[in-house]
């Protein structure tokens, strides 16, 4: 996997994936930014979101439970000094779909967070992350 950050201006910065995908990075106006663009912290808790949302989708359905919405909530808190690393990142999951099971919805949770998701073991390793889900109606 590669990937390329260019430097454009100021804090204003264009990653480009491996897989040819481009995203716009910037910093707060205060650090000579014009907020043109997500913060690249930003972009690593969102990193986490995607890969654990993957699998839990990935996993339901292939227990053949019908998935017609999920969204995952991501609230994390950052060091006060210098490097201001992510210290706890709590992951909330909001689930439904036709006759979907509690215990179903749990399971893909645990073994997101326990076995597939790359970004939720690798960050893991270093910050306190907590997971919860609930099962929302459609």
């Amino acid at each position: 996997m590669k990937a390329r950050v260019k430097w454009v201006e100021n804090t204003l910065m264009v990653g480009e994936a491996g897989s040819g995908h481009a995203v716009v990075m910037d910093g707060p106006e205060e650090f000579g930014g014009r907020n043109l663009g997500t913060r690249p912290m930003e972009m690593i808790l969102l990193g986490l979101g995607g890969c654990t949302q993957f699998d839990v989708v990935h996993i339901l359905r292939k227990g053949r439970h019908q998935v017609s919405f999920c969204e995952v909530e991501l609230e994390a808190v950052r060091a006060d000094e210098d490097p201001k690393v992510f210290t706890r990142i709590h992951v909330h999951f909001k689930v439904g779909g036709p006759d979907l099971k509690e215990k179903a919805v749990e399971r893909a949770v645990t073994l997101s967070a326990e076995k597939f998701c790359s970004a939720s073991i690798m960050l893991g390793a270093s910050v306190d992350i907590t997971h919860g889900f609930e099962l929302v109606e459609i």
